[in-house]
């Protein structure tokens, strides 16, 4: 048994069915709530797979890094080399929205420029890759299966590169929360999702956990910590310039926001 598993299993609880069940919080450390939104419970309170479950591609063959995370969320990857890393980022985002009646926010840049507005999709617009433009070829449908067709679309033509010029950087890395991006766009680029902070009452110190996506299209998983494995799976925010994870490493400066 390597020395993460073993230190880890103090912050995990195997029967919790939610990630805010499943991973306690530190000895001492509080959940950091924001009063202005319930994007930081929605996170919180994503369903995972039963403990041990292993991460899969879309292909359902098994992810070649099995010892790289501790919970697996469960969504669904689908049946195309699609919902990677950045598409993973916007999936859980417009999730939230989607769920919460939000669908006017529900919108993305292809990677080319053009506005993806779930609204305009479910209303029955069809983006047409050859002229960039929408055409109305479709009835009226805002169900899931519509939602899922559109992130579909969104997958295609958007990535690391275009999402990371849709959101704005936090400045320092202490307002740290839920629902944050830590993005390098680019080819290759990446980008993992802030998925829970929490706070010492004493002392103040802030640690996180985060979730991915990687290539090829797999499960969203939340990721170990290597760096501080008796921490594992949460990430001290005082880690300097560079954060780690098992399978990339950020730059400081790639802490990045959503804007509404």
């Amino acid at each position: 048994m390597s020395c993460s598993s073993q230190t880890s299993a103090e912050f995990i609880n195997p029967s919790g069915k939610t990630l805010k069940d499943r991973i306690k919080a530190p000895h001492s450390f509080e959940r950091i709530n924001d009063t202005s939104t319930t994007y930081d419970e929605f996170l919180r309170s994503l369903p995972l797979k039963p403990a041990g479950e292993k991460v899969y591609l879309y292909n359902g063959q098994l992810k070649n890094r099995q010892d790289v995370y501790d919970a697996v969320v469960d969504y669904d990857i689908g049946k195309k080399d699609l919902q990677q890393c950045a598409d993973a980022v916007m999936r859980i985002r417009a999730e939230y929205l989607y769920h919460s009646l939000q669908f006017s926010k529900i919108h993305f840049n292809f990677t080319n420029g053009v506005r993806a507005e779930f609204v305009n999709y479910a209303e029955g617009y069809r983006f047409n890759p050859k002229t960039n433009k929408w055409t109305k070829t479709a009835g009226v449908d805002y169900s899931y299966e519509t939602f899922k067709k559109y992130l579909e679309l969104v997958y295609t033509y958007a990535g690391s590169l275009s999402l990371s010029k849709e959101l704005v950087s936090v400045k320092n890395i202490k307002d740290i929360k839920p629902g944050d991006v830590f993005i390098k766009g680019g080819s290759p680029g990446h980008a993992v999702t802030v998925m829970d902070v929490v706070k010492n009452k004493l002392t103040g110190h802030i640690m996180f956990t985060i979730a991915q996506s990687y290539m090829p299209a797999q499960s969203i998983h939340i990721l170990k910590n290597f760096n501080e494995p008796i921490m594992s799976p949460w990430y001290n925010v005082n880690f300097g310039n560079e954060l780690k994870t098992p399978e990339w490493t950020f730059s400081k400066d790639e802490l990045m926001r959503f804007k509404d």
